[in-house]
């Protein structure tokens, strides 16, 4: 059982799987590794709740509860069997019996053996090309009926839900790089396309679409032209070949860009002129003629054009069903529902608007979570009936392609369905704003919840000790290699991302934990030192430390001052001169432009977002952004969908090293995640005690030292004129306050993944403040809220108040259940 916790990776990333950890019958790991690779079943790899006694049950097989046992037998049945069927066509040793192009054989041939100097493709990426081209190339000379029934089968179930399309769909776990696979379709595909522009199986035309502006920047790799093209920086084709990729036309558009815009944007008086009081309404909206030329002009002219769907599970035509009324969503579910309906409309009539005008030769989806959304007339859950291939995120882990994500499995809250940080917004969404910033008005950001705010501290004490072992690993490089990093080009630190769910509450925490200037000029500190984005004095940082990303930020700009752009002149530079040669495009950027490249470049040495350390955001980060250096997460939102859970996660996933070690596999990597309820059939929890700290007696050595005492006056004040006033506070048994671990959030949360180490989350390191200092600021924050708006300060009242602060400390503050630093005692009757 040892190695199931300190050897989680089974296999090379390189090579097809060939060992698993084996499930029980209750699909628990048993510890035992058994020999074959694992079956498509399509489990998620977390961990659920601990049951009172210390058993743990796994959150695998919801899609099939979702998605009904028939089907999705039929599904996985399909995928292995195309699976096997590849695995042999793969294993034949001749490149003449492939019955492939010669181009197409050349760039397998170069996918599987070249000794690329940087990353090489993974067997799953090379997987997923492989059974594009088994059924593009192969399958359709096959003479058995096997083959030929398997050809038909998808065409139906593609047809069936997409008439009049013919899709494909990858599935492959978030980090498991999607973005190199559809780099190696456009070069399977132009290649081929342009050696022989008479086949009907290959084009040089491609349309990519995305469900959002952050994925569409990260996907300009797939231009040829681009700087930092794939097709040279990751070697993905020949040197001789980089030419003929210049011939592909290729456009980048998110889905949004295929609503009908209006042609004359009339003002309300002149359109009502010109409708008159009867008349029709004025046809100004494009027609879909004009509406494809403006989206993607460079294809107009193609006979025909393969699509490429990232994040494809937005994508969908929707089923009418009659639903119940109880099975129809309500409130924020019904919410999402019809956002779901609307986004997926607007992205299939687009690409049903390019089959008519121009023709589609296929359409390739690509996500990690190829399933049906809420409001889609199918099962939530439901997996795309046109999926052939699949490398699942359990797959992912025993391979090492990903980090390990960990959560709460346990807390020292008793009676609870399950942890307090696995499902963090149902304990503090009625203390949270639920509008945005626009509208919710003045906020205090030392008013967040009190869970919120432990929640914080506990996933930051772990951040701490992370960023400590990073620092030391920098400075023993820095020691070896003799020399430091040049400025703006040190190791990217480890990120903490918080999800929230509205601009009003990320601009809250964002001021919470790097500080903020107060309603009456004050300045506020960051909770956290290693997140603030001002000194002590209160100035702003040159170099921003945490970032705020949301649809508001970026309209604002805020947070890029002059010092930022005089810090940063190098890597603004560096991005404008990038961005001309791109675009052609010389003037500044904006700040705004400037921002998002932040967000676009977070862990990424010698680039704006290189040395951020936290990153708070609403809907952004959900998917489609992608920084190695995360390992934190924490989760400040509604989760209705476990899709949802997943992509949020998933920015987590992503790998720091790629380094084989002596076995020739990786070395376990974690993310720590707190916020995000993965499952949602939690069972009662373990509830271990949590220890009562160890306390460190200081007394005076009495009377062998007395002639060594030092004694100093205590001034509590100075008065001029001692006013009548006078304060009195009469305590009773309502006066007296239980502190518990239920009113603050836990104090002790164990966090585990599937395999591999865990890590227990504490409030270990927030024990640095006095019992006297805790008073001291009690006393200033009573002396605030007693003195009404307008009011002059009354600085007589202090030693008034403290006092009274002092006995109700002493006499009605009673703390059970945990050990309670003066830190967090503070933040807790702030």
């Amino acid at each position: 059982m040892q190695d199931f916790f300190e050897q989680p990776i089974l296999n090379s990333p390189y090579e097809p799987p060939a060992r698993r950890w084996e499930l029980d019958e209750r699909r628990q790991p048993t510890g035992v590794v058994v020999d074959g690779r694992r079956p498509a079943e399509f489990v998620a790899p977390v961990p659920k709740p601990r049951r009172r006694g210390g058993q743990s049950e796994l959150a695998l097989g919801e899609g099939e509860e979702l998605a009904g046992g028939g089907q999705q037998y039929e599904l996985t049945a399909r995928i292995n069997e195309m699976r096997r069927r590849v695995d042999a066509w793969r294993a034949l040793p001749n490149p003449a019996s492939w019955q492939v192009t010669p181009e197409t054989a050349r760039l397998l041939a170069h996918w599987r053996t070249h000794d690329f100097l940087g990353a090489r493709p993974f067997f799953c990426q090379i997987e997923a090309l492989e059974t594009l081209i088994w059924l593009t190339e192969v399958a359709p000379k096959r003479r058995d009926r096997e083959a030929r029934e398997l050809l038909r089968a998808l065409e139906r179930a593609s047809g069936d839900a997409n008439p009049g399309l013919s899709r494909l769909a990858l599935k492959l776990a978030t980090g498991a790089g999607k973005t190199t696979v559809m780099a190696m379709i456009v070069a399977w595909q132009t290649v081929n396309a342009v050696r022989r522009p008479g086949s009907p199986h290959f084009t040089r035309g491609f349309l990519v679409v995305t469900p959002g502006i952050t994925i569409r920047d990260r996907l300009r790799v797939l231009l040829p032209h681009d700087p930092g093209n794939y097709y040279r920086e990751r070697e993905l084709v020949p040197p001789d070949l980089l030419p003929v990729l210049g011939q592909a036309r290729i456009v980048i558009t998110n889905y949004h860009a295929f609503g009908r815009r209006d042609r004359a944007r009339l003002p309300k008086g002149a359109r009502r002129l010109l409708e008159g009081r009867s008349g029709p309404p004025v046809a100004v909206a494009e027609s879909e003629g004009e509406m494809l030329q403006r989206v993607m002009p460079e294809l107009m002219g193609m006979k025909r054009i393969l699509a490429l769907n990232d994040e494809a599970h937005h994508c969908y035509r929707e089923r009418p069903e009659a639903e119940s009324e109880e099975d129809r969503p309500k409130g924020d579910d019904r919410t999402e529902a019809v956002r779901n309906r609307e986004a997926a409309r607007l992205w299939i009539s687009g690409l049903e608007a390019v089959q008519r005008r121009i023709g589609l030769q296929r359409v390739v989806d690509l996500s990690a979570t190829p399933f049906f959304l809420r409001g889609s007339g199918y099962a939530e859950g439901t997996l795309f009936p046109w999926t052939v291939c699949d490398f699942s995120l359990m797959d992912a882990i025993e391979c090492g392609i990903v980090k390990l994500p960990r959560v709460p499995v346990a807390d020292n809250i008793p009676g609870g369905e399950m942890p307090v940080y696995r499902d963090l917004w149902q304990h503090i969404r009625g203390d949270m704003p639920r509008t945005g910033r626009r509208k919710a008005g003045p906020l205090d950001p030392l008013a967040l919840p009190a869970q919120l705010r432990t929640a914080l501290e506990a996933l930051y004490g772990h951040y701490d000790a992370t960023f400590r072992l990073w620092r030391e690993a920098r400075e023993a490089e820095t020691a070896a290699s003799g020399a430091p990093a040049a400025p703006g080009h040190e190791p990217p630190p480890p990120c903490f991302i918080v999800v929230c769910n509205n601009t009003a509450a990320s601009k809250l925490v964002t001021d919470y934990i790097a500080g903020f200037r107060r309603a009456d000029g004050g300045f506020q500190p960051g909770a956290f030192p290693l997140f603030r984005n001002f000194d002590e004095q209160g100035r702003r940082l040159p170099r921003m430390r945490t970032l705020l990303i949301d649809s508001q930020q970026l309209e604002s700009g805020e947070g890029l001052d002059r010092g930022f752009h005089e810090a940063a002149k190098g890597e603004i530079e560096r991005f404008r001169q990038e961005r001309a040669e791109r675009t052609g495009e010389t003037a500044r950027p904006s700040d705004e432009d400037l921002l998002r490249e932040v967000m676009n470049t977070v862990g990424k040495p010698g680039r704006l977002g290189g040395g951020i350390r936290c990153v708070v955001s609403v809907g952004m980060l959900t998917e489609g952004w992608d920084a190695s250096t995360v390992t934190h997460v924490l989760g400040v939102r509604a989760f209705g969908t476990q899709l949802l859970c997943e992509q949020v996660v998933g920015r987590a996933l992503r790998r720091q090293s790629y380094d084989l070690n002596a076995d020739g596999r990786f070395d376990a990597e974690y993310a720590d995640v707190l916020g995000v309820p993965f499952d949602f059939t939690a069972k009662p929890v373990a509830v271990k005690p949590t220890p009562p700290r160890e306390t460190v007696r200081v007394h005076a050595v009495s009377p062998e030292r007395d002639a060594l005492e030092i004694r100093f006056p205590r001034v509590e004040g100075y008065r001029v004129e001692l006013p009548d006033e006078r304060l009195a506070a009469d305590f009773g048994p309502d006066s007296t306050l239980e502190l518990t671990p239920e009113l603050i959030g836990p104090t002790h949360t164990l966090n585990r993944a599937i395999v591999g180490e865990g890590v227990d989350l504490n409030l270990a390191h927030t024990g640095g403040l006095r019992r006297q200092q805790l008073l001291y600021l009690l006393t200033r924050r009573l002396l605030e809220r007693w003195r009404e708006p307008g009011e002059a300060p009354r600085p007589h009242l202090f030693g008034q108040l403290r006092a009274i602060a002092g006995r109700w400390l002493d006499e009605h503050l009673v703390c059970t259940g945990g050990a309670y630093p003066a830190q967090l005692l503070y933040d807790s009757l702030a």
